[in-house]
């Protein structure tokens, strides 16, 4: 069912129906695959898979699995960190167009004349980050864990954070490390996910617990608004993906609002049906995370498409940087 599309048409003319989840679920078995999706994925596709969740928790579920095929329904580096966690797995994602602006925001090269720069600085790149990226980084983080992997560093040894401008403004107010060094990279989706629409809708419900990713433009004005007495400090929770839902069962609020990418909505609402979980900004859809459709799913099932390949040299040096992660704190929720 190859068929020509341009760089940002997603494939289509699929139903998510019953007949289709028979026949992905058929297709699995044949090709004995796991399906993961990320958090951030199509309700559909998220309900077909074996296992939901963030990046870091699909790609160690994908190691630990007897499965000889992963499909990772998600964006390009989750893909590619699954393969460098399992080097003799074939890895698929339905559609290799699906990329990452945030992980698009660094390059290796930028990433090595920004090392010369910063002779014996320790280099923390956030997971979201491609597989050549991570070769060139002493220590990846995650948003749950990215406090504790800066600490665990000496105090006086320079330390350069990517890709990240928010998250790593997170860790530096939390630290108080004034030789952090932050890239001016960011995701698109969570940038745009402003402070004054987040003023706005507390504003709104002010009984609301505000679930806040730390990829988001807005997470220091929530921070503001409980130092001002604006919103009740106890209700503004910074959190990874995981942790959102952590959180969700744990919360005795009638409401949250939430902001990170509206995916995440899906499975917060499973997790606790009986809250009222809201977008802080309803616009905040990834199209690339959108483009692993019904229809991408099962081509790639059926074909063997995308198939995910990492140069041995380079999955070797990344997977270093993911095991010094592991060793430091709890990487806890992922992204």
């Amino acid at each position: 069912m190859t068929a020509h599309v341009d760089e940002l048409t997603p494939y289509g003319g699929v139903t998510a129906d019953a007949a289709w989840a028979e026949e992905v679920r058929r297709l699995a078995r044949e090709r004995d695959a796991v399906l993961l999706a990320h958090n951030y994925q199509l309700p559909e596709i998220q309900e077909i898979a074996d296992h939901t969740g963030d990046s870091l928790a699909l790609s160690r579920i994908a190691a630990s699995s007897d499965a000889s095929t992963i499909v990772f329904c998600g964006v390009h580096f989750m893909a590619e960190t699954a393969k460098i966690l399992s080097p003799d797995k074939t890895v698929l994602i339905p559609d290799a167009r699906a990329g990452c602006s945030l992980a698009d925001s660094i390059t290796a090269e930028q990433l090595r004349e920004w090392k010369a720069q910063h002779p014996g600085a320790v280099v923390v790149s956030y997971v979201n980050t491609t597989a050549e990226v991570k070769a060139e980084t002493d220590i990846c983080c995650t948003s749950s864990n990215a406090v504790d992997v800066v600490a665990s560093i000496p105090p006086e040894t320079e330390v350069l954070f990517c890709p990240d401008q928010f998250l790593g403004a997170h860790v530096k107010r939390v630290t108080g490390r004034d030789n952090l060094h932050i890239w001016a990279g960011e995701c698109h989706v969570h940038a745009g996910i402003n402070g004054p629409e987040l003023a706005e809708r507390a504003a709104a419900d002010p009984d609301a617990d505000l679930f806040i990713h730390p990829e988001c433009g807005c997470a220091t004005s929530a921070l503001y608004l409980a130092g001002e007495g604006a919103v009740p400090a106890e209700k503004v929770k910074i959190l990874s993906t995981g942790d959102m839902l952590t959180a969700a069962r744990q919360t005795q609020a009638e409401s949250v609002l939430v902001a990170t990418e509206v995916g995440m909505l899906h499975q917060l609402r499973k997790a606790a049906p009986e809250i009222d979980f809201r977008a802080v900004n309803d616009r905040a859809s990834c199209r690339y995370m959108k483009m692993i459709t019904p229809a991408a799913l099962l081509r790639s099932l059926r074909e063997g498409a995308d198939e995910v390949h990492v140069a041995p040299e380079t999955a070797a040096k990344a997977r270093d940087s993911v095991r010094r992660m592991v060793e430091i704190g709890t990487p806890g929720g992922g992204e």
